[in-house]
C-alpha cells in the first residue's frame, strides 16, 4: 500500500521556500540571543520573548511558550543553548491545532491504517478529498477584501477537481461586481460551474441556486463566497446567518465547514480580523494566505493558539498548487530546518 508517501518533494520544497523570509527572520535574530551563552539563562529567555513578538507569534502565545521553557530547564536543571531550537520547535508543534479533517476522513475511509505516534495524526492518501457521507460537501468561506479569498477559492476548488470532485462555485459576495467577475474566471479557468446573480442581489438567493443546482447535478463540494465588509458587525452577522439558514433548505447539514480567509502579511492584524470574523459566525478553520511573501509567518502559531481554531490551509506562493493542506510537523520542520 502507498499510503505513506504523504508530503511529495515538490510541496516540502514549496513550504521551504514560502516560509525562507519568517525562517530568516528568527533564525538570524536567535543565533544573535545565544551568541557566547552556553546555557539558556534569563537573558536568553528576554532576547527569545522579544523574537517571538516581532515575529508576529502574539503576545499571548509568546508566554505560554517562554512559560513552558522555564518549566522544561526547572526540570531539567540545565538546557544548552545548542537544545533551544529543538526545545523551541517541540513546544510551538505543541500549541498548534491537528487538521481535525483529513485525518478523520482517512480514519472513516481506511480503518485499517493506525495512526503515527511520532505525529498523532493519520497518513492521508489524498490532501483534498472532502468527508464521506457528506455529499455535497458545503464550504462557506468568509473574510475581508484583499486576502486573497477569490484566488484561495479558485485554487480549492482546482485541488478539489483535480481529485475526481465535482465542484460547483456560489458567487454570493454580491456587492463587489470585481468579486463575481474574479470567480467567473477561476471558473473559467479551471473548468467548473459558477452560479451568480445580477449585482446587488440577495446573496443567501446566490447560496440557495447554487446548492439546488449542486444537488440536481450530483456535485461533490460546493463553494460559497461571501461578501468581505466589516464596517458594521451587526448586519455581518445577519447575512451570515441567513445564507446559513437558506442553505439549510437544500442540504440541512450545510455548511459543512466555514473556512476564514487571513493574509499572513499583516500580522496580528489578521488575528484581529479573525477575532471579528469569530464573533460574526462559528468560524471552523483557517486558510493563512501570501506566507511567501512575508516574514510574519509566526501569526500562523498565534492565531491557531489564541483562538483554537485549526489552520487547515496554507498558501505558499501564487500557483494553482501552491495551496497546501496544513500539517503541523511539516510546517515546524520547515520553520525550523529539518
Amino acid at each position: 500500500m502507498a499510503f505513506f508517501n504523504i508530503f511529495s518533494k515538490d510541496k516540502k520544497e514549496n513550504l521551504d521556500k514560502g516560509l525562507q523570509k519568517t525562517k530568516e527572520n528568527v533564525f538570524s535574530k536567535l543565533a544573535h540571543a545565544v551568541a557566547g551563552k552556553s546555557k539558556v539563562d534569563e537573558e536568553v529567555l528576554d532576547n527569545l520573548e522579544e523574537i517571538l513578538v516581532t515575529s508576529d507569534v502574539g503576545v499571548e502565545t509568546t508566554l505560554k511558550i517562554i512559560e513552558r521553557i522555564e518549566h522544561r530547564i526547572a526540570n531539567d536543571k540545565y538546557v544548552d543553548t545548542n537544545e533551544l531550537t529543538t526545545v523551541l520547535r517541540e513546544e510551538i508543534a505543541a500549541l498548534l491545532l491537528d487538521n481535525p479533517v483529513v485525518g478523520a476522513t482517512l480514519a472513516v475511509a481506511h480503518p485499517e491504517i493506525v495512526a503515527h505516534p511520532e505525529t498523532n495524526a493519520h497518513p492521508e492518501t489524498n490532501d483534498f478529498t472532502p468527508p464521506p457521507g457528506q455529499k455535497p460537501y458545503v464550504i462557506m468561506v468568509v473574510g475581508v477584501n484583499g486576502v486573497g479569498k477569490t484566488t484561495t477559492i479558485g485554487k480549492l476548488a482546482h485541488h478539489f477537481k483535480k481529485n475526481g470532485q465535482k465542484v460547483f462555485l456560489g458567487a454570493a459576495d454580491t456587492f463587489r461586481a470585481a468579486a463575481v467577475e474574479q470567480l467567473c474566471i477561476w471558473g473559467e479557468r479551471i473548468g467548473v460551474e459558477v452560479v451568480k446573480q445580477k449585482m446587488g442581489s440577495d446573496p443567501a438567493s446566490v447560496a440557495f441556486d447554487t446548492l439546488t443546482s449542486a444537488v440536481a447535478n450530483n456535485a461533490d463540494v460546493v463553494i460559497i463566497d461571501t461578501a468581505g465588509r466589516l464596517h458594521n458587525k451587526v448586519g455581518l452577522m445577519n447575512e451570515l446567518t441567513k445564507i446559513k439558514n437558506v442553505m439549510q433548505k437544500v442540504v440541512p447539514h450545510a455548511p459543512n465547514e466555514v473556512l476564514l480567509i487571513l493574509d499572513a502579511s499583516t500580522g496580528q492584524n489578521a488575528y484581529n480580523q479573525a477575532k471579528e470574523f469569530s464573533k460574526a459566525t462559528e468560524i471552523t478553520a483557517l486558510a493563512i494566505t501570501k506566507l511567501d511573501g512575508t516574514a510574519k509567518g509566526g501569526v500562523v502559531i498565534g492565531i491557531s493558539d489564541q483562538l483554537q481554531i485549526p489552520v487547515k490551509y496554507i498558501g505558499t506562493g501564487e500557483g494553482l498548487d501552491d495551496l497546501q493542506v496544513f500539517r503541523k510537523r511539516e510546517f515546524v520542520d520547515s520553520l525550523f530546518g529539518n
